[in-house]
C-alpha cells in the first residue's frame, strides 16, 4: 500500500466482505459510525487506532520491504510462532490514550 486512500479501500472491501455495516463497528472496536466513516473517506489517523480497526475486521498489518512483491491478502501460510514473526511475549502494546476511549463517558467527535 502506498496511501491512506489504498487503505480505506481495502477497509471497505474487507468490512463488506464480512457482512457488516459501519454502525455494527461501534459493537466491534467501540468507535461511532461516525468516526468510522471518516476512516473509509481516507483521513489520517494513529496506527493504534488502525490496528483497533483491523482486529475488528479480522486483518492485520504486515511491513514489507519496498519492491517486495506482496498480496493484499496474505496466503493460508503462517509462521509457526510468534517468535518467528519477531513479536514480544506480549504481544502488541496500544497507545494508552486509547483507554481512554474505553473508559471514558464524554462524547467524542
Amino acid at each position: 500500500m502506498k496511501n491512506i486512500d489504498e487503505i480505506a479501500v481495502l477497509l471497505i472491501e474487507q468490512r463488506k466482505k464480512l457482512s457488516i455495516e459501519q454502525k455494527d463497528m461501534y459493537m466491534r472496536i467501540g468507535m461511532k459510525q461516525q468516526q468510522y466513516q471518516r476512516i473509509e473517506a481516507g483521513s489520517d489517523l494513529k496506527l493504534s487506532t488502525l490496528l483497533r480497526v483491523l482486529e475488528g475486521l479480522d486483518l492485520e498489518l504486515s511491513i514489507v520491504p519496498k519492491g517486495r512483491a506482496t498480496s493484499v491478502f496474505p496466503t493460508e501460510s503462517a509462521p509457526a510462532s510468534s517468535s518467528d514473526l519477531g513479536e514480544r511475549k506480549g504481544g502488541l502494546e496500544d497507545d494508552s490514550d486509547d483507554l481512554d476511549f474505553w473508559f471514558s463517558s464524554g462524547d467524542e467527535s
